[in-house]
């Protein structure tokens, strides 16, 4: 039986090879982007297969707007992806507050609009996966990505509570964490080179050079391969919680978790003394 497809983001990079490998196995898709312009290759190849639609995911309304024609359209909703996103890049110290919010608005926010938008159908209908792209990024941080680690580790958390939330309902939930792919006229997409640039202050042009140095060592992935990846996922009985998509950050994060735990550990003496004693 095909599925439908609910698909943020799908102008360009994974979101667009998500919609194609879906259309191209017979699926349904509503795709949304900025511009729906950007979507007419994919409509005169699959024809009434896919609904395109326009959408600001940081417009609430909008968001509900084009859920519901969706499920108009296709009389159901079976597979939800939270792809659409952008990288802010900048120290704390140079962050503006409107680039910050901006950044909250569209990482975060529009991803809960479209989750507040399309569970009630879920619901209803006993059965859907939510997926939502967060990143590497969203399981360890590095200098100059404040905003955006700060963006994708709230995804996390709040998606696993979502899952919790909505099992009961036979609703599944899976938080996909690509590293680098080659989505950019065929370059690891380094968020220090291809993200919204703060103003930039001299006092961290040292560490921006160190960055760029050692930045992009690490391969990219195939955009083709996580779509048929994907497909995998959402046919899966029993999907992840969580999985990562592409190699060479394993490694990282596992370190970064080892670490955390020796360092949790190595000042549990103090976590006990912050406790206090509970019978004074």
């Amino acid at each position: 039986m095909s599925k439908v497809w609910f698909v943020t983001g799908s102008s360009r990079g994974l979101g667009r090879n998500f919609v194609e490998a879906a259309l191209s196995r017979g699926d349904k898709v509503a795709a949304t982007a900025r511009n729906a312009d950007s979507l007419d290759e994919l409509v005169a190849a699959h024809g009434e297969a896919v609904l395109p639609l326009t959408l600001d995911v940081t417009d609430r309304a909008a968001a509900f707007e084009s859920v519901e024609r969706a499920r108009e359209h296709f009389g159901r909703l079976d597979v939800v992806v939270n792809n659409a996103g952008y990288a802010q890049i900048g120290a704390i110290e140079e962050l503006t507050e409107q680039e910050l919010r901006d950044q909250m608005e569209t990482n975060l926010f529009g991803a809960v609009w479209v989750i507040q938008a399309a569970l009630p159908h879920l619901r209803e209908q006993g059965a859907g996966h939510i997926i939502q792209l967060s990143s590497a990024a969203g399981l360890i941080a590095m200098p100059l990505g404040g905003a955006y680690h700060a963006s994708k580790w709230a995804l996390e958390g709040l998606n696993e509570a979502l899952a919790r939330e909505v099992a009961g309902f036979g609703v599944k939930v899976t938080i996909i964490e690509p590293g680098g792919f080659a989505t950019r006229s065929g370059r690891n997409p380094d968020p220090l080179a291809n993200g919204h640039m703060a103003e930039l202050n001299p006092a961290y042009d040292a560490l921006r050079r160190h960055l760029a140095e050692v930045s992009g060592k690490q391969p990219a992935g195939d955009p083709v391969a996580a779509a048929q990846a994907l497909l995998k996922l959402v046919d899966s009985d029993n999907p992840p919680l969580r999985v990562l998509f592409g190699q060479g950050f394993y490694p990282m994060i596992e370190q970064a978790y080892a670490d955390r735990l020796k360092t949790w550990a190595d000042w549990q003496d103090l976590a006990a003394e912050a406790h206090g004693r509970l019978d004074r």
